[in-house]
Formats: structure tokens, C-alpha cells, sequence
């Protein structure tokens, strides 16, 4: 029996990459391990949306090198968004000479041959530019996959990006953008249904642009509508959503469907004009505004969050002053926030008036503190409220669920309840998660 050791990095695309990659090596008759030692395989599915990431690969894969020395048939290999950018992989070559197997975000089907060359002493190198498939089919396809949870599920629609703003990297890494056919998705989450999945998440770079690079009259509202109507599955919710592209379908989608929740992830970005020309966001600040405003006309109750950027190329004190303005205006339930970090091959790397790091950091101080300001108000609101929850998992503490807003509520009960919808009461209410009781129904 071998036994493989897998690391994901990133995004939620990557961890179902990993769950389709994990489905693969179950068919080869590899089981998972948490112990390094322990591995005949060893695969890091890396990021590079931001440098952090990458370096902890270069750290941890080199620190393999005494394994490898100690085991030489153990096989250790890189895949994901790194090896697709040319620079990246010329250095992964030179600076890990004991990785085995490399190969990228477009190729994943091609595993079980890649791991046998390898195993037999090759040095194995395949990273496609885009992936070979037939508009609306996917490689992946029909892959076996070994999901993490079995109470909700990820479900790719759209891969890839042609949006190339002027700071991000996934345009290149990722590839063009690339929908499946809505009968694949449909037929899919049918099956996730009728094997007692409850949840499943959409995924894309850009959900709101599916269905656009496809010869059919099917808009990603359209899609919500036909996933709505499938027996047995509970919710739907989907990420991430460009703001340039949510039209007014989308958003009568998620006030009408009763299965698509009232969560809205809409990264921003920044809060200035300018700086939003730069990053070649598309949109305004007063677009972006008076979209949100419509979204919550709609759906009076949403829960919206987002990705904010601090510290891009030439963003003045007045142009970080707009993005604090923006979110107390906003007041998102809560946002992801990032340092901007320069990634070689974009038009941002190149940009003069780069920002100094002390800046970066007392600014992100700055927003974090007035978020987590604006989060705990929510959280507080919901103290003594009774909400639907999804129960999730067990854990040491408890259950553990979410609601359809997407905030985490911890709570004791019997463990049978895995995978129930319930009532919850909550009781205690934190910046980031929640406690509660169950309500007798």
C-alpha cells in the first residue's frame, strides 16, 4: 500500500484540484498520510497569487531533500499555479534539483502516467499553456474525486481569466477563461445530491462572466435557476463574482432562488478611482456603489464581503483615505485583506512609485482594525437570534455549522445531526465565529 502526502496552497479552485487529485491516486491505490516519513509521494499544490506562498514552498520542498537522501525511491513533486509561469519554473528546476515531477494547472488528468515515469527515474516536466479541450468540455471530467467534507461540495463552471488586471497573475497561470457545459454542472451536482451532499459551491475566477465564451443562450443566473430545481440539494452558493459583470439577472437570481444563499463575495479591491484605473478593475467607485446598493435592495439581508489591496503602486495617503471611506460606507460583513505584492510578468510589477513597505504595513493595520471594527458590530446583532444552520462537521468542541450568510456557529448536540439543517439560538458572538444552542423543534 502507498501512501501519499498532499499539501494544498491557495484558492478554493486549488483545494478541489487536490480533491480531484487525491480522487486520482485513491484509483491508484495510493491512501493519504499526515506523516512525511511515511510518504512514497509527496505533491505541493502551489499559489502564486502572492510571494508568501511560494516561499514557503522553496522552504519546505528544500528541507525534503534529507528525506529524498534517506529514501531515493520517494517521489516529490510540484504542481498548480507556479509551474506555469516560465521564470518560476526555471527556478523550481535549479533550486529543487531533488523534485521528481512538475506539472500545472491545465494537465491534472495526466497524473497517473506523470507519477509512473517518475517512479521509474525520469525527471518529469509537463506544464501546458492552456488546457486541450473542445469549448465547454473539460478535461477533468468525469475524474474520480475524494471530496474533503461530504455534506457540501465544490463544483467548478468556469475556469480561467481574461480580465488581466494589472496586479494578478491568474490570467497567466490559469489560462483564458473556459465554461463547462451547464449539462456537465447540472448533471454533477445532481449526482452530489442524490449521494446526500446538502451544499455545493460554484467556482470561477469570474462565475458572472460563465457561459460567455460558450455558442449557447446560458447565463450564470440562468444556471442558478436550473440548480435550484434539483431534488435533495439544499443551498447553493458560488465565488468569486467580478463587479463588472454581476448584471440584474444575477442579482433577481439571488433574491428569488430560495436555494442560493444571501452571500455575496464582491472584491472591490480599492476605493479609489485612480488607483482603480491602474489595476484595470473596469469599474468605478460609484459604480461599484450603486451596485451594491441594488444588490441590497434586492436582498435587504445579504452578507456581503470582499478583497481590499493596500499599498498598489502610487496609492497616495488620499487615495488610501477613499478605500477606508469605501468600507465605512459599505460595511462589509467582513474582507479579506492583502498587502499588495508584486508578481513578476504583470503590468504592476513594472509600475514606478512602488509603495514603501512600512507604509503597506501601517496602512493594512489601519483597515484591518476598522473591519474587524465594523465585523464584531454585525456579529453582536445576531446574539439571541434564531438561524438556520447547515451542520458541517464534529469536532473536539462540538458541531460545527454554517449559516446561510456564511458565518461559522459552533454549538453542542448529538453528532447524528452531521449533514442536518437545524435551528440554532445564538448565545455568544465573537469578530469571527459564533456560539449557540440548538432550538427544539
Amino acid at each position: 500500500m502507498k501512501r501519499y502526502y498532499l499539501k494544498t496552497m491557495g484558492c478554493q479552485m486549488n483545494e478541489h484540484d487536490s480533491e480531484v487529485i487525491a480522487g486520482i491516486l485513491a484509483s491508484l491505490g495510493y491512501v493519504p498520510t499526515d506523516e512525511l516519513e511515511e510518504a512514497d509521494f509527496i505533491l505541493y499544490n502551489t499559489c502564486s497569487v502572492r510571494e508568501n506562498p511560494e516561499r514557503k514552498v522553496y522552504g519546505h520542498i528544500g528541507a525534503f531533500r534529507l528525506l529524498k537522501e534517506a529514501k531515493p525511491e520517494l517521489v516529490i513533486g510540484i504542481c498548480g499555479c507556479m509551474p506555469q509561469q516560465r521564470d518560476e519554473l526555471e527556478s523550481i528546476l535549479d533550486k529543487l534539483p531533488h523534485v521528481d515531477l512538475i506539472f500545472g494547472t491545465h494537465n491534472i488528468h495526466r497524473l497517473p502516467e506523470l507519477l509512473e515515469r517518475a517512479q521509474s527515474g525520469e525527471r518529469v516536466v509537463e506544464v501546458w499553456d492552456e488546457a486541450e479541450a473542445a469549448p465547454g468540455e473539460d478535461s477533468r471530467d468525469g475524474l474520480p474525486v475524494v471530496r474533503r467534507h461530504n455534506v457540501k461540495a465544490f463544483v467548478n463552471v468556469i475556469y480561467g481569466c481574461t480580465n488581466f488586471c494589472s496586479y494578478c497573475i491568474v490570467p497567466y497561470t490559469r489560462g483564458k477563461e473556459h465554461s463547462r457545459l451547464p449539462e456537465k454542472i447540472v448533471e454533477e451536482v445532481r449526482g452530489l445530491a442524490q449521494q446526500g451532499f446538502k451544499e455545493v459551491t460554484l467556482l470561477g475566477q469570474n462565475v458572472n462572466a460563465y457561459g460567455k465564451d460558450l455558442e449557447i443562450n446560458t447565463s450564470f443566473a440562468d444556471l442558478l435557476r436550473e440548480l435550484n430545481d434539483i431534488d435533495g440539494l439544499q443551498r447553493i452558493r458560488f465565488t468569486t463574482s467580478h463587479p463588472r459583470d454581476m448584471g440584474d439577472d444575477l442579482i433577481e437570481a439571488l433574491a428569488d432562488l430560495p436555494k442560493v444563499c444571501e452571500h455575496l463575495h464582491l472584491p472591490v479591491q480599492a476605493g479609489s478611482n485612480r488607483i482603480l484605473r491602474r489595476m484595470n478593475r473596469g469599474y468605478t467607485r460609484e459604480y461599484y456603489l450603486q451596485l451594491v446598493e441594488k444588490v441590497r435592495k434586492a436582498v435587504p439581508n445579504i452578507s456581503l464581503t470582499t478583497d481590499l489591496i493596500v499599498g498598489f503602486p502610487g496609492e497616495t495617503d488620499e487615495d488610501f483615505e477613499e478605500t477606508l471611506s469605501l468600507v465605512r460606507e459599505v460595511r462589509f460583513d467582513s474582507a479579506f485583506t492583502f498587502i499588495f505584492s508584486p508578481r513578476k510578468g504583470t503590468p504592476a510589477a513594472k509600475m514606478h512609485n512602488q509603495v514603501p513597505e512600512e507604509i503597506k504595513k501601517e496602512r493594512i493595520y489601519r483597515l484591518i482594525d476598522l473591519q474587524n471594527e465594523i465585523s464584531a458590530q454585525y456579529m453582536q446583532q445576531l446574539l439571541d437570534q434564531e438561524l438556520e444552520v447547515l451542520i458541517e462537521d464534529l469536532t473536539s468542541e462540538g458541531l460545527v455549522g454554517r449559516t446561510r450568510t456564511n458565518r461559522q456557529v459552533h454549538f453542542t448536540g448529538d453528532p447524528s445531526l452531521v449533514g442536518q439543517l437545524t435551528t440554532v439560538r445564538i448565545t455568544n458572538a465573537s469578530t469571527w465565529s459564533l456560539k449557540g444552542e440548538l432550538v427544539e423543534k
